[in-house]
């Protein structure tokens, strides 16, 4: 089975989705890990201030904690190499790293954005599209 090891900056808490401020890239990766977990992978993730022993052990990753500092996580190695830095592996790399096969789900993967008005409204600020409607627009948002 492939190993799969995201290895990130500190957080406050294991998954980074605690406190008064969550950051939504962590809540959408956090989904994606278990969506990926449950499909059959095997995706296991690193914290810095709750796990440094497993920064420590790593060569490669100590290697390059000494080169990109803590500013260059997250890292996501794949049986040991690395293939992605600086940025959280979204669920579709995910289930292809983990050779599990996801398509047919419909579950969200936070990339979609939802429209500020209602499908077939004239007075919104933006189409059911989400794109921005002209400046000139008298309700003033957007």
């Amino acid at each position: 089975m492939v190993e799969i090891h995201v290895y990130e900056p500190a957080l406050c808490c294991n998954t980074g989705v605690c406190g008064p401020e969550l950051d939504e890239r962590l809540v959408v990766f956090t989904a994606d890990l278990a969506h990926v977990n449950d499909a059959g992978g095997q995706v296991q993730r690193h914290n810095l201030a709750n796990d440094p022993q497993a920064f420590v052990t790593n060569d490669a990753v100590r290697d390059f904690l000494h080169l990109a500092g803590s500013d260059g996580l997250p890292l996501t190695m794949v049986d040991g190499v690395t293939v992605l830095t600086g940025a959280y592996p979204t669920r579709e790399q995910l289930a292809r790293y983990a050779a599990v096969n996801t398509s047919g789900d419909a579950s969200p993967t936070g990339r979609g954005l939802l429209p500020l008005a209602s499908a077939g409204s004239d007075a919104g600020c933006c189409s059911p599209e989400g794109s921005v409607a002209s400046s000139s627009s008298s309700t003033g948002c957007c």
